[in-house]
C-alpha cells in the first residue's frame, strides 16, 4: 500500500515519519457518593496530540531538517495532512534533533496539538445555485458549493475549480481525511 506523503503547511516529507503515535484525551470528573462509590462524569475531549519520530537521509539531509525547523518558527497553526491520521488544523508544538546532525542523515523528532474550536460541531450551509442546483459558479465575495459525485476527489476539484488544496481543506473542517469523500457530500470550495 502506497501513503501519500505527510504535509504541514508548505513543507511535505521526503518521506514518511518512521513511527508516529496518536494520543486522545478525555477530562472526567469523579464524584464520590455514599457507601463507597462514586460517579463519573465527562468533562469532555480535550486535543488530540501526533507524536513521531523519523530520520532525512541522503544528499541535503540536515537541509530539510532546517526546512522543517523554519517552518517550526511560524507562529501560526496550520493544515496537518497525515498519510493516516485525519487531516486537521494543527499547532506544531515540538521539534527535536535527535543527534549531532550530518549533511546526510538528520534523525528527529516531533509534536503536534490538534486546533479545537471549543464546540467540536461543523456547522455547514449551502447556498443554492441560480437553477437551484448546489453547483454553480461563486459570484466576488460568495461562497462556493460542490456536490461530490462518482470520480471525485479533492485534488481533481482543486484542479477544477482553479483553487488550493489546502484551501480545501480549511474551509470544510468535516472532512476528517483528504484522502476520503462520498458521494453526495458538500463541499465548500471558496
Amino acid at each position: 500500500m502506497i501513503l501519500s506523503p505527510m504535509r504541514f503547511k508548505n513543507f511535505v516529507w521526503p518521506h514518511n515519519p518512521r513511527v508516529y503515535s496518536i494520543a486522545y484525551d478525555r477530562k472526567i470528573a469523579v464524584q464520590k457518593i455514599p457507601f463507597g462509590r462514586y460517579h463519573l462524569q465527562s468533562l469532555g475531549q480535550t486535543r488530540r496530540v501526533l507524536r513521531g519520530e523519523g530520520e532525512f537521509v541522503g544528499q541535503g539531509a540536515y537541509d530539510a531538517f532546517k526546512h522543517l525547523a523554519s517552518v517550526f518558527y511560524e507562529e501560526t497553526p496550520g493544515m496537518l495532512v497525515h498519510p493516516v491520521w485525519a487531516a486537521t488544523m494543527a499547532w506544531f508544538t515540538k521539534l527535536e534533533l535527535r543527534q549531532i546532525p550530518r549533511r546526510d542523515y538528520a534523525a528527529y523528532s516531533f509534536e503536534f496539538w490538534e486546533v479545537v474550536d471549543g464546540t467540536g460541531e461543523t456547522k455547514l450551509s449551502v447556498r443554492p445555485g441560480p437553477d437551484g442546483g448546489e453547483n454553480s459558479a461563486a459570484q466576488p465575495g460568495e461562497s462556493l458549493w460542490h456536490v461530490v459525485e462518482r470520480g471525485d476527489t479533492l485534488w481533481e476539484l482543486a484542479r477544477r475549480y482553479e483553487v488550493e488544496l489546502n484551501q480545501i481543506v480549511e474551509l470544510n473542517p468535516s472532512i476528517r481525511n483528504p484522502n476520503l469523500i462520498y458521494i453526495g457530500q458538500k463541499v465548500r470550495l471558496k
